[in-house]
């Protein structure tokens, strides 16, 4: 776990052995099984978390009652920093395992007080956000620029395999289309 953890970072910010070690005392592992929404909107939320394995979202319910995919998270990445998903420690989105996923989570204050002690460690937490934003904003530039076929075909170039792991029906949610629409592009796509 540990390893894992200590790539995912030097793949955002390389720090140095004696600030891992740092963040590797206020690592916790958690499991959760597929289906399983692990952070409810409106509910408390004081961590960090380094996706270890499996797949997850962030998710909003529209005033339908239909899941609306905000993000999506694989392996070896970070969910959206604390700082930017949450108002005053309380959630403003879902997340929810799309496969049996493990992640590692650490108290986002205590993070926050090395990133004071630490440059590196800093650097890192300021790469992190700076990397969510951009993402961000790159995606609302997609869904108000790029037509759905060319959203997803830049989705197959971001999220590699993740169209054949996880519903359909989260992508097509994703990239701001219905099911219906994401099959036919599938096929003419494939042709």
């Amino acid at each position: 776990m540990n390893n894992i953890v200590k790539n995912i970072i030097h793949q955002i910010f390389p720090i140095s052995d004696q600030s891992f070690l740092e963040i590797d005392k206020l690592l916790e592992i958690e499991s959760y099984s597929k289906g399983e929404t692990f952070i409810s909107k409106n509910k408390r939320d004081e961590k960090e978390y380094f996706v270890i394995s499996g797949i997850c979202k962030s998710y909003l319910i529209n005033p339908d009652g239909d899941e609306v995919t905000i993000s999506l998270f694989a392996e070896n990445s970070i969910l959206s920093p604390q700082s930017i998903r949450t108002s005053n420690n309380i959630s403003n989105l879902n997340f929810k395992a799309l496969t049996k996923v493990e992640l590692v989570s650490m108290n986002a204050k205590e993070f926050e007080n090395l990133m004071i002690e630490s440059i590196e460690i800093r650097q890192f937490g300021s790469t992190v956000l700076q990397n969510e934003l951009i993402a961000k904003v790159e995606k609302e530039i997609g869904l108000a620029s790029l037509t759905a076929k060319e959203r997803l075909i830049e989705f197959r170039k971001t999220h590699h395999l993740l169209e054949n792991l996880i519903p359909h029906t989260d992508i097509a949610s994703y990239l701001g289309i219905t099911n219906i629409s994401l099959s036919r592009l599938r096929k003419e796509l494939s042709r």
